[in-house]
Formats: C-alpha cells, structure tokens, sequence
C-alpha cells in the first residue's frame, strides 16, 4: 500500500453534522478544486448519492442499510444540510466532479465483528435504544473513543480532560467554542482539527476502526488508479480516520480482521432532527440541530443563530401571556454575547442562550427555557426523499394514507380519537390496526369509548393501554390513538416488505403465523378479532376453522370462555365496522357452540385451589355475561352449572362463592336462598377457612349490592362471630382479602346492617347524638378562643 501517495491527497477531516466543518470544506473544496471527492460512508451506497443531493430531497434523510436474510439488522447514516459528507457530494455535483463513498459497506457493517457489529461512525440504532451521549461515553462525535476497557466512569476521559483544560465544563462547550464558533481559514482549521483527532484517536480500543483505516485507504487508493494524481483528490473523512492516514499510521493487514459481508440492501428515507440530536441517544449527534441548521443559513454566523432563536422565544412567551418586550430580546442577547466573551468564546452558543434567557426573559425561572427552548433549538423537521429513489410499496401506502386521512407526520407524539360511526374513519382505524399488528413503530392505542360506558375504566385493573386484549377493542364508538413518525417506521416498512406488497397483505401473513403457533380455542379467538380489526378476510376464515377444531377438543375452560368472549363480542358489536364480508353468518353458531362445551367443562375447571382457579372465576364472569348478553346461547345451562357449584362441596370454595353471587345479582335465587345458602355455608359445620374462601370469592362479584342485603349481613355476622379464637388466626388472612375489596361506601353499608342485626341502632343514635353534643361544646369554645384572639390582633394593629 503506497502510504506516501495516500498521505498526499487532500485529507479534510470532519465532525459528522458540524456547520463549520461543512462551512470551512465548501471554502476548502473551492480552493483546491479536484477532480474526484471520496466521502465516509458505506461503499455500497453510492449509486445513492445522485437521490441524496436531488432537489426533491430535503434533509434531514438517512442512507438505510438493512440484512435481506431473514436477520433482523439495519443501520443508518443520517445527513443534516450541514453535515459535511453532504456538503461535499452536494459540491461534487454542482461541479460535475466525480464522488464516491469509500468506507466498508452495509453488508459489513452489520456483520458481527469478533462478537459485535462492526459499526460506523454515525451509527443510529433504528430500534430506538437509548445510547449514551458522547459527553458520557468521552467521544468527540466519531466513535474513534468508545470502548475505554470498561472505565466505569472512574478516570476522566480525555475528552472531558480536554474540556477542563481550556476551562469549560463540558466536552460539547469545549466543541463549540473551539471549532464550531471561531471563524477559520480552511488549512488552520484543517491542521487544528487533525491535531485534535491525532491527540485522541489513540485513546481506548480501536481495533474495528483501524480495520476500516486499512479498508478505506485501499478502496480509495484503487478507485484513484494511475490517472488521478494524488493533488487531484479530495478524501472527506472522520478526523480520526484523515488523522491516520496523514500520520500514515495504516496497517494494510487489519483489513482481513474485517468480517464477510451478510446478504443486505441500501435505500434513502427521511430523517429527523430529534433523531439527530444527542439528547435524544444519538451519539453522533449535536445538541441542537434546528440551532446548528440556523447557523449554517446563515454562513455560520452563530450570532444571528442566537438573535433568532430568541425573537422566538419571545414570542412564545407572549402567546403564553408573559410580559416580554423587544427591549428584552435585545438585553438577553447582549447578556449572551458578554458572557461568551468573558469565557474567551468567538460567538455565544446554547450554553450562553439558555443562561442569558432564563436571567433577563424568565427572571431567574428555568421552566419555560427547559420546557420549549430547548425544544425550539432540536427543532421537528422531517426530511424528504425526492423521486429519484424509489420507496417501495409499503413505503407508499403509508405515506399516501398518511396524507389522504391528515395523520400526524412529525416526529413528535399527538394525539388524536376517531369517531368509528364515519366510514372515513373506521377506514383510519383499520389502518392503524394493521400497522400495530405488522409492528411497524407509529401509532399506539391510547383507550376507546364504549356505547353507554366510560371507556377506558372497563379495561383489566393494572393492564396497559397498548397491551388491551382485542376483544376491548370491539364495538367502540370512538377509538382514542397517539401517533408519532420516526425513521423507525421506515425502516419497518422496508423490512417488512418481504412479507407482502400491501400493509393487508403483511398483517394477514403475521395473522396467519400467529394461527400456526395457537394451541387453544382462545388463542385462535384472539387472531380472529385481530384479523377483524384490520379487516383481513383471509385471516378471518382460517382464525374460524382454527377455533371450531381447536374448541372441539379443548378442555380449557378460561380458554373456551376467552372464545366465547371474542364470539359474542363479534356477535353483537355491529356499529363500528361491518363483518358481511368477512363470514358473519358462522359466528352465531360458532358463539352457541363455544359456549356449551365451555358450560360442560365448569366443574372440572373450577376443582383446585386458589391458584389453580384463579383463571377459571375470571372465566365464570365471562360465562354470566355472555348468557345474560346472548339471546342464542343457552342460558338455563349456564345457570344451571352455576347453581351446580354452588351447591357443591369439591370445588374450590371461593368459585362457588362467586357463582353464589352472580346467581344472585342475575336474580336466579332471591334474599331467602341467597340467605339460606350463606348461612350454610358460613356454618358452625364448614371448616372457617373454606367457609371464608367462599364469603371471598361472593364479595369479589359486587360487594356493593351483597353487604346491603341485611340477611346476607346477618348470616356473615353470625359467621364471624362463631369462629373459635383458636382458629381465628388462620382465618384472618383469608378474611383480609375477602374485605379488602370493600370500598368507604361498601363499609358504611355493612355497619349499617351489623348495627341493625344486632339491633343496636338506638344505641348508636344516642352515642352519635352524645358525641354531636360534645363536638358543639368543643366548637363553642374554640370560636371563643378564636374572637379572643382576633381582638388581641386589631390592638395590636
């Protein structure tokens, strides 16, 4: 490897998203005018470069690499107006100069590199995992200082070393006021910033980066060949990477440490400013991208940057009803040019902006600075992608969907509900569905309304809002949804194009292997609601034929009563969304025998202890509601096993309790039988802790209506009371649980009869009235008190 010819090219070393480093190369690519520019970036992404600089294209976008082989894996290098790779094939193109990227491409860089990927310099974790910022990991912005042999934090950086010597508290200061706001002459600022990358590149470990030295140096050696001299070519690269080749400190045999390339492809799709911010988990970030993007229009003047920023900010506060003048503008920005100064900076940056507002605008209050300036200087931009690159057809469906229904495209959650009695709308929601089932990262359910209920509060006591079974999601007047676009949808929906052309398509095949890994009735009941929700016909009937084999010989009974819950469900709802394509004819008789083999198996189901039938109560309330909901299901067979438990001693006692109680509530047995049956099973012949399991599992239904049954009260009383003191212990934890349920209202009910039962309510009247007399005398004296004390306050005024 010819070392001295390489050393000879124009190396121009960058910071990724810096405005001088891209500002200081267009003066230096003016000035040495080659005739081919090599750039950092995967190699096998350069048929790219001609999209990425289009017109049509806006940044912020990202070059995306992703694993075509089944692995999950992808990558991307994002590019700001003002990062410089993006200066540099912008120049390129504007001049008709040949440009090509030079680094290890895609299929590398996701390979596995001694136990890791490879990685690159810009590497943004489209998954969403946080990362450390580059203050916190003592990077300068590269990705040459990671991996410090597991420092834990205990020994300063050298970054953070370098910060402290030029007395600035953190590296991102030290950054902006060294290199970002100085104006250089491009060779000052070439030869200070190699002398930074030759002062740091050594520190930690940086096997995979010198491997990518190697690859560089000879892909960029090769595509030069005998024609280029070496004065004729630019190499814009990470100042480690130009700082290596400079020093010629390339060892061509680490290129063979490198990996094989995994089968992978390369596309274009937009980008956004959050995600290029560091405070957002992006290493390779900055800290204010909108404040940086306002610097570089207006020629890296981070004066004016600051000036704008808070000529906005004021106006914010004046929306909000604060007091702020010009007047305040003006000293705030004053306030932000001195204090730059008095610390030796050539132009105030964020640190100097945020100070300056929260002392003059927000007198002393962080608040408003915190909650919408910093905000204000990341900024929401997404970019876009011109014609030149194709999306693929997921990709479009998204996107035209997105702008025909007017759902959110920023990068920034908002809410929003759908009326699911407009056809537009249930059209919107089915959308949605089959992206929440494709798992493409957009828009996440936020609760729903029910016809004559309040929404949300009937869903499953501690469940989560995205987690909310399929079945709550049935029959609801309004659905309530929070959106938000991040590359990671895109980079979903490239990925997701293996599974099909269209999102109906992707999620019908998700459906469908979801089907393949169902073992019980309700298991294939959630796929078929699943596949009603996003209107999949295909899904629907093969989650029908599913349920009716897998009902057939199950034994489960939460599972068969999970089933009959999707079933009635799908039975009844019928406003929302139409079911006539989809087989409707099949799901009341589908419902009617679901729901017979489920009433066969309560016994067995509900035999076990606590734990064991834990699932199979829940169930018993699925049952009741379904046969007091569905005409077609058989009722009296319902009732029937219900009253079958409850007179049966081998059950677990706690579900014939519950049975007991939604007999009662249904009005199949009145006070007498309900009275009679407590006090059975609260009598001096059942054991205290079976008999508690029962008053359990019979105040689990509504304790409410129970304890303002006096008979009810009466029998509970003369159970409590008869409990040997010596198994009263035992007792007590079944019966803590039993009354924990009890609400203020439920207790004052249950005092209210014990005091009758026991026929002490006059003596409680005249204990109150007792007690009402005493509260008056006490109140009397205190408003004496209180008048001595207000004149003894006017003498003294």
């Amino acid at each position: 490897m010819d070392l001295a010819r390489l050393a000879a090219v124009h190396l121009f070393p960058v910071r990724h998203h810096s405005p001088r480093s891209s500002a200081t190369l267009r003066a230096y690519l003016d000035e040495v005018r080659p005739k081919a520019i090599f750039v950092e970036g995967p190699s096998d992404a350069t048929p790219l470069l001609e999209a990425l600089v289009d017109p049509k294209t806006v940044p912020p976008v990202a070059i995306l690499g992703y694993r075509t082989d089944g692995t999950p894996a992808s990558s991307l290098w994002p590019f700001a107006a003002y990062s410089p790779e993006y200066v540099a094939v912008k120049w390129a193109f504007e001049h008709g100069v040949r440009v090509e990227l030079i680094d290890v491409p895609v299929g590398m860089t996701l390979a596995p590199f001694e136990g890791a990927p490879v990685g690159h310099d810009d590497v943004e974790d489209p998954g969403g995992h946080e990362r450390e910022s580059e203050a916190e990991r003592g990077g300068d912005g590269h990705g040459e200082g990671e991996g410090d042999d597991g420092a834990a934090g205990a020994q300063e950086s050298l970054y953070d070393a370098c910060a402290r010597a030029r007395g600035f508290r953190s590296f991102e200061e030290f950054w902006e006021a060294s290199f970002e706001a100085p104006r250089y002459e491009p060779g000052s600022f070439r030869e200070a910033l190699l002398a930074y990358a030759d002062l740091v590149r050594g520190d930690g470990d940086r096997l995979v980066h010198r491997a990518r030295d190697a690859y560089m140096a000879r892909r960029l050696l090769e595509r030069m060949g005998p024609d280029l001299a070496p004065r004729e070519v630019a190499a814009v690269l990470g100042a480690a990477h130009a700082a290596a080749f400079v020093a010629r400190d390339v060892d061509p045999a680490l290129e063979a440490r490198l990996p094989a390339p995994v089968p992978c492809a390369v596309t274009l799709i937009p980008f956004s400013f959050p995600r290029l911010s560091e405070q957002l988990g992006y290493g390779a970030g900055n800290r204010a991208p909108q404040y940086y993007q306002r610097a570089h229009d207006a020629g890296g003047d981070f004066r004016r940057a600051t000036l704008e920023v808070l000529i906005d900010f004021t106006e914010h506060l004046r929306l909000r009803g604060f007091m702020a003048s010009l007047a305040d503008t003006i000293e705030a920005f004053r306030l932000a040019v001195t204090l730059a100064e008095l610390r030796g900076k050539a132009e105030p940056g964020l640190d100097e902006v945020r100070e300056a507002t929260i002392a003059t605008m927000c007198r002393g209050d962080a608040t408003h600075v915190d909650g919408f300036l910093w905000p204000a200087v990341i900024g929401r931009n997404v970019g876009r992608v011109g014609g030149g690159i194709g999306k693929n057809s997921l990709q479009e469906e998204f996107w035209r969907e997105v702008r025909e229904r007017r759902l959110p495209a920023t990068d920034a959650p908002e809410s929003f509900r759908l009326s699911l009695t407009n056809e537009v709308e249930v059209g919107t929601s089915v959308l949605l569905h089959r992206l929440r089932i494709a798992k493409i990262p957009y828009a996440a359910y936020a609760g729903a309304r029910r016809a004559g209920g309040a929404g949300a509060r009937g869903r499953r006591r501690g469940q989560a809002a995205q987690e909310t079974p399929p079945d709550e999601l049935l029959g609801q007047l309004s659905e309530t949804w929070e959106a938000q676009w991040t590359p990671s949808t895109d980079v979903a929906l490239v990925e997701k194009i293996v599974l099909g052309d269209t999102l109906e398509q992707v999620a019908t095949r998700l459906l469908e292997e979801d089907l393949a890994a169902c073992h019980t009735t309700g298991e294939a009941a959630d796929v078929l609601l699943n596949g009603v929700l996003a209107s999949s016909a295909r899904a629907v009937a093969a989650a029908l034929r599913a349920c009716d084999q897998f009902a057939a010989g199950d034994s489960d009974l939460p599972s068969l009563a999970r089933a009959c819950r999707a079933f009635a469900g799908l039975a009844s709802f019928g406003s929302s969304r139409s079911l006539s394509s989809l087989g409707d004819g099949v799901i009341a008789p589908m419902l009617e025998k679901t729901f017979a083999r489920a009433v066969l198996r309560v016994h067995g189901g509900c035999t076990g202890s606590d734990e064991a039938v834990a699932a199979a109560k829940e169930a018993l309330r699925t049952l009741h509601d379904v046969a007091l909901s569905q005409p077609i299901v058989d009722r009296a067979a319902w009732l029937a096993a219900a009253r079958e438990l409850v007179d049966s001693d081998a059950v677990n006692p706690s579900a014939s309790g519950m049975a007991c109680g939604l007999l009662y509530l249904a009005q199949a047995i009145d006070d007498a039988e309900v009275a009679r049956i407590v006090g059975l099973r609260l009598g001096g012949a059942t054991p205290p802790e079976a008999a508690a399991s029962f008053l359990a599992g019979f105040l689990e239904v509504n304790a409410l209506v129970l304890v303002k049954s006096r008979p009810v009260v009466e029998a509970l009383d003369a159970f409590l009371g008869g409990i040997a003191p010596e198994r009263f212990k035992d007792t007590l934890p079944v019966l803590r649980r039993a009354f924990a349920a009890l609400g203020a209202t439920e207790r004052r009910y249950l005092l209210e009869n014990v005091l009758a039962a026991r026929k002490l309510g006059d003596k409680a009247r005249a204990a109150q009235a007792v007690l009402l007399e005493k509260d008056r005398e006490k109140l009397k004296e205190m408003s004496e008190d209180l008048s001595q004390a207000m004149d003894d306050l006017d003498d003294l005024l």
